[in-house]
């Protein structure tokens, strides 16, 4: 049985063969060399993603955050394939730009960056760059940007959106915020570390030294502590601190003041009613002090006995 069933079945399998269309080779063919052309397009694309991720990685390993031109904008951030989020600078700080607020809002990117770099969940999902006016200019021209500094991230799939660029007018630039809107646009979390600074505690040793021998040095005569007027003074300083915005400007980190890069404007008032600048909270304060030294020469005029005359002088102030 098993012999004569063998002859039967290549007969079979013969007509099979004799069966199958002529066509269905060329297109078999055709579809096996497309599958080849992918495969060798992916793996070429590949490639040239591991390229880009190890040239970046290698920048990183010198210095927390690079600087590009035009051609490495170009390759690095805008061309695919791209599987990080980069996080740009667009800034001018060449000193003939007389740009303080980009010098400033650098020195806080670099502790930003350097937090980053040296924190033990560092890894190739995240790099910090920075693109000069004057070593990237067609870069300024290409997105449109007409002033500096600003924040953008560059997300690793399709463009950016509208809340990838960092509002720095309404937020401020300190390494915090940053830190912050970047664990918002990206889920990755940096711990801001800054280098120590002794200033502060130096001045407060200072001061407590200098009111300890101040009241050493008059220790039988302390009635002064009871002075109201020198307590109210010290009440209306910090009232005055505290109304002008100073708080905030502690804890957000604005510019002093903002200069247009074209025509160069200088604004010290803020155009939102959602932040400030530190020359603000000054004018503020100058303003509240002349209306409280005003309020106080008046009662002053009303319910002193002096002279008329100088009465008089202080209602006119």
């Amino acid at each position: 049985m098993g012999a004569r069933g063998a002859p039967s079945r290549r007969r079979q399998a013969g007509r099979r063969l004799r069966y199958l269309p002529t066509g269905s080779f060329p297109f078999l063919l055709l579809l096996l060399l497309l599958c080849i052309q992918l495969g060798g397009g992916q793996k070429k694309k590949e490639n040239l993603l591991a390229e880009k991720v190890e040239q970046l990685m290698e920048w990183s390993s010198r210095r927390s955050i690079f600087r590009m031109n035009g051609d490495k904008f170009r390759k690095f951030i805008k061309a695919p394939p791209r599987n990080y989020s980069m996080i740009v600078m667009f800034t001018a700080l060449q000193p003939q730009r007389q740009c303080s607020v980009c010098r400033q809002a650098n020195e806080e990117y670099q502790i930003l960056a350097n937090s980053w770099r040296y924190s033990s969940a560092f890894c190739n999902k995240l790099f910090f760059s920075m693109v000069d006016y004057d070593e990237g200019t067609d870069v300024f021209q290409q997105l449109n940007m007409n002033s500096a500094p600003t924040f953008m991230h560059f997300p690793p799939k399709g463009r950016p959106k509208r809340a990838d660029t960092f509002d720095l007018q309404r937020i401020g630039f300190a390494a915090e915020q940053l830190a912050k809107w970047i664990a918002d646009r990206t889920d990755v979390h940096i711990r801001v570390f800054r280098p120590p600074n002794y200033s502060g505690t130096i001045a407060l040793a200072l001061l407590v030294s200098l009111v300890g021998g101040l009241l050493y040095l008059r220790r039988n005569n302390l009635e002064f502590i009871y002075n109201k007027t020198g307590w109210a003074m010290v009440s209306l300083c910090i009232v005055f601190a505290m109304t002008s915005g100073q708080m905030w400007n502690h804890i957000r980190g604005p510019p002093y003041a903002h200069k247009n890069p074209h025509n160069g404007q200088v604004s010290y008032i803020h155009g939102s009613s959602q932040a400030q600048f530190v020359a603000e909270s000054h004018i503020i304060l100058v303003l509240n002090a002349a209306i409280t030294m005003g309020m106080v020469l008046l009662n002053e005029a009303a319910t002193s006995k002096g002279d008329v005359g100088k009465r008089r002088s202080k209602s006119l102030c």
